[in-house]
This record gives structure tokens, sequence and C-alpha cells, in this order.
């Protein structure tokens, strides 16, 4: 199965679909580094080059350096996944300027920062519908090192959002509502304290990101801050900041998460139907947490996986195509 991946394949697309080949060409793809990108784009890949008759090059890539290389030099042509807080000026500018194209804002369901909590814990206490109620009741997230605190997990010491979480946790005064924030000390650290709380049926209250294995693994739910975004200014010039900057962060919840599939003018130019493809391709949060969950349990990579996905959840993706090209994909599996 795994030969549709590696393989040229030019010939016999264009035997199959000549038609659609001269009309795609062919195109360079980020794989980005990290699990659902990689397997964003190489379900991309096995769609496009079996059914659009696309002939794909797949490009290692991250958040920055891709869009610097498409911005800058118009390659690769897609990014399936990018994030685009960290870039969001100049790319809407690229947008402006006909350099960059979104052929897809959101592509994943139910993804951003913010704060989670157990399944469990909401289903068991029903009054827990967002943060500030579960604020009220730091009695049900026992500190270890003071139970008689509520904890409340941040980020490790380094990482971006732990500026973001310090500045919200004094926002919404949890010290004096009795809570203590946690510095898990790295991303295991984070991870162990979910896992370890879940599979007691304990409480767990604290920052994570989806789409993430442990947030589809532990079924978390994200909480309703209860509040509304403070506006930019707040986030920006004061919550993203530390704490010296920050003299007086308002309550807010988290800023949005923005996700773009991102192509060059390249692509949008020769690829017009595989536009409408990306228009449609929207992988629903719940699977997209599955199969995080197949990838990390099974070590698999972008290419296994989306393989995997293809078979797994055919339901999904066909909705996305033509019947002709889920067809194509199909016969090719």
């Amino acid at each position: 199965m795994k030969k549709i991946l590696f393989s040229s394949i030019a010939a016999a697309t264009m035997t199959l679909s000549g038609q659609a080949f001269a009309a795609c060409g062919d195109i360079s793809m980020a794989d980005m580094n990290w699990p659902s990108a990689t397997l964003m784009a190489n379900v991309d890949k096995i769609i496009l080059e079996e059914g659009f008759g696309c002939q794909i090059e797949m490009i290692a890539g991250a958040t920055t350096t891709t869009f610097a290389s498409m911005n800058e030099k118009g390659q690769p042509d897609v990014a399936a996944e990018l994030w685009i807080n960290a870039v969001r000026e100049p790319l809407f500018a690229a947008m402006d300027e006909g350099r960059l194209h979104s052929a897809r804002k959101m592509p994943i369901t139910d993804l951003g920062e913010g704060w989670w909590v157990p399944s469990y814990t909401k289903e068991q206490n029903p009054g827990l519908k967002t943060v500030l109620d579960i604020l009220d009741r730091p009695d049900l997230f026992p500190a270890k090192e003071d139970p008689s605190k509520g904890e409340f997990i941040g980020c490790p010491a380094g990482w971006g959002c732990q500026l973001s979480n310090i500045n919200l946790f004094r926002a919404f005064e949890m010290e004096k509502k009795g809570w203590i924030l946690v510095d898990p000390g790295s991303q295991a650290g984070l991870d162990a304290s979910m896992a370890k709380a879940v599979e007691r049926g304990d409480n767990w209250f604290g920052y994570y990101w989806a789409p993430t294995a442990p947030i589809g693994r532990y079924n978390m739910q994200m909480m309703d801050f209860g509040v509304p975004f403070a506006g930019a200014d707040n986030w920006d010039g004061c919550i993203a900041k530390s704490e010296q900057e920050c003299d007086d962060p308002k309550p807010s919840s988290w800023t949005e998460s923005e996700v773009h599939t991102v192509v060059t003018t390249n692509f949008k130019d020769q690829a017009s139907e595989a536009m409408d493809y990306f228009s449609k391709r929207i992988f629903p949060g719940p699977i997209m947490g599955q199969m995080l969950v197949y990838m990390d349990d099974n070590q698999a990579d972008g290419p296994d996986a989306a393989l995997e996905f293809l078979s797994a959840h055919e339901d999904v993706w066909t909705s996305w195509v033509t019947a002709e090209v889920a067809a194509k994909v199909k016969a090719a599996l």
C-alpha cells in the first residue's frame, strides 16, 4: 500500500487522467513537523495524486520557515496546516498582494489552545459550564502540595504560553480564590500530570491545545472561559508579555487560534479543481484526535497514518470529492 506514496506515478496518472494531470502538474507540499500536519499533508498527497493527477513533492517544513519560503520563493505550493498567529501580518500582506491564498480556513474543527478538564469532570459536576464556574470550586482540584488549594497546571517555563497562563491567572485573581499555579517543568511533565489524573479518575484542570494525542486519548474538554475575548490590545500588549510588562491584565477568553490551508498562486492557477477539494476538506476534531492516538500508539508516520485514515474514515473524505475522484482514490488503495 505504501508504494503509492513513494513511487513515481506520473506515467500511470497521465494514462488514467491526462486532462487532470495537465491541469495540475508538479506541485510541492510542506510536510510539517507535527503529527496532525503530516497526516493532513499525506492524505492530501494521495488524494491529489490519485484523484486529480497531480505529482506531489513533499518538502520538510515548520510554521515560520515554510511561510517564509512560500512568501519569498513561491515554494512549497501548499501548507496544509499553517497556524498563522506567528505570521499573521506578513501572511495577510502576501494575500493582499496575490502571492499566497487561503484555500481553507480552519481545516480541522475543535482546534485551539485553552483550559481543559476531563469529560467526566463535567459529567459529574453539571454546574461547571465555564472557567468562571471552575474557579469557584478549587476544592474539586486539590493541589498535591496543599490539598486546601486548587491546582491549575500551566505551561512549562520557557514556553510562550507560560506568560499567557501566568497573566490570566492574575487577571482572574485565582490566587485569591484559592488556586495554585503549577509549572509542570516540561511537556513530558504536562502530559504525565494529565495522564495520571485521568487514569486515576481524578479531576484535572490545566492548559493544553488541540489537535493532540493526549486530548484525543483522554477525551478532554476545552472549557468556555465565560468571558469574551478582551481585545488584541489586552492580549498582545499585556497577556502575552512578561509579568513585568503587564501591570493590569484583564480577564479574557483565549485568543483565537487561526489555522489555514495556504497555497501559492502557482497552485491556485494550475490546480483549480483541487482548490475546490481544499474548500471542502475539513477534518472533524474527534476523528483527528483518534488518528493522533493511532499515530502515537503505533509510532505511525504521516504516510502510514494517511492510509489508515483513508481506509477507516471513507465516509469523511469521500464527502470532500466527486464520486469519480473517490473511485480513483479507492482503486489506488
